[in-house]
């Protein structure tokens, strides 16, 4: 059910960092293979000390463990599409929720499996569903810890879309190449302005958009997208 060890995760977190630093990659879409699409944190794999716990440890490891890779979604410089195929549960919703953009396949379900174990939220669950869904919706689903099914968690507008299991390789793939095709510096600095927005006040917001703006006309694809609207022709974007 692809349970993320620690060798998983610093490899998709070095990935992420790799895409955004390669301009030959300018999307990037986050599966799983078999049934599942990730069970969360594999914690029998959770590497020893050799040594009994002292206070600091869990968070230290929550802080540069699961949370490193949420934020390595939430930072990287390319659109991240999740293709859900199965079951999110935990650390692996959260994984999910992340993304830019959310395709799921019927059948697939979303689990905060944390309270089933008596645990606390983490992998930034508690920041990431209020701002998806609002707190009392976001309690809901972190107290009682029901599945939700991917038909339910679109309506809630956790998810973009709903397909069929065969068309959501398909899917992801069109999706994703779209993505590949258009200004990708505008697509990063629109996914920051983004981000940042939700915790940001409307003074602090429009001074970023400005800013973003002001880079933005830097690019080749910025005076592209303009030279094609005057021109009436299609633009044709590289990515810088």
């Amino acid at each position: 059910m692809n349970a993320v060890t620690w060798d998983q995760r610093e490899r998709i977190i070095e990935l992420l960092a790799a895409a955004s630093e390669d301009p030959a990659i300018r999307a990037v879409v986050v599966t799983g293979t078999g049934k599942g699409f990730c069970a969360g944190a594999d914690l029998r794999g959770t590497p020893s000390t050799g040594r009994d716990r002292i206070a600091g440890d869990v968070a230290r490891t929550i802080r540069l463990g699961a949370q490193r890779l949420i934020a390595a979604v939430l930072d990287c410089e390319k659109p991240v599409i999740a293709a859900v195929n199965g079951t999110a549960a935990g650390l692996g919703a959260h994984l999910a929720l992340a993304c830019d953009l959310v395709l799921a396949a019927e059948g697939a379900t979303f689990i905060e499996v944390f309270v089933r174990r008596g645990l606390v939220p983490d992998g930034g669950g508690a920041y990431l569903l209020p701002r998806l869904i609002g707190p009392q919706r976001a309690k809901e689903l972190m107290f009682f810890g029901d599945a939700l099914a991917a038909q339910e968690a679109e309506r809630l507008g956790l998810v973009n879309r709903v397909v069929a299991p065969d068309d959501l390789t398909k899917t992801a793939r069109a999706w994703s190449e779209r993505l590949a095709q258009g200004p990708t510096r505008a697509l990063a600095l629109t996914k920051q302005l983004v981000n940042a927005s939700l915790d940001a006040d409307r003074a602090t917001a429009f001074a970023a958009e400005a800013a973003a703006q002001e880079i933005n006309m830097t690019t080749r694809d910025a005076n592209e997208g303009v030279a094609s609207f005057v021109e009436r022709r299609g633009a044709e974007y590289r990515g810088h």
